[in-house]
């Protein structure tokens, strides 16, 4: 692998942000770049500055399940979102099941009038989804309060 040449910037992604989907409905958005990249700020839980994300790490309950749109309607405790692209994530289609407590992580594309992510990645966490459920917030708000 070549490393960049000295004096040169490498253009990575931030790593995905743990959101809720109220966070982001609320969010402001901003064009950024020459390529035209979209950034959402949002208001951290608890206290401190905004944060600016663009990747994102959700989770919620599979509510509608859209095969025809290649999407999934997801409900978190602040409200619905919407994820797309769900058929070309590997190992995605198993947890596309109505009532599944799954985790999902994409780039955001939109915020309003409602959240909409193109996946990168869904697992299923039904398995233990009373304790992912009940956790979730605190799991939000203590990385939201951690970051920078």
């Amino acid at each position: 692998m070549a490393l960049p040449e000295k004096g040169t910037v490498e253009k990575t992604r931030s790593p995905p942000v743990k959101v809720l989907s109220g966070q982001l409905r609320d969010a402001k958005s901003r064009i950024t770049g020459p390529n035209g990249k979209s950034e959402f700020i949002i208001k951290r839980l608890g206290q401190g500055n905004p944060l600016c994300v663009s990747i994102v790490w959700m989770q919620g309950t599979v509510v509608e399940v859209q095969p025809d749109h290649n999407s999934v309607v997801l409900l978190d405790e602040t409200g619905n979102f919407v994820v797309v692209g769900v058929n070309n994530i590997p190992k995605g289609k198993p947890c596309l099941i109505h009532g599944k407590y799954v985790m999902v992580m994409g780039v955001l594309q939109t915020h309003s009038p409602e959240p909409v992510l193109r996946a990168v990645k869904m697992a299923d966490l039904s398995d233990n989804s009373l304790i992912q459920k009940r956790m979730w917030k605190y799991e939000v708000e203590d990385l939201q309060q951690t970051l920078p």
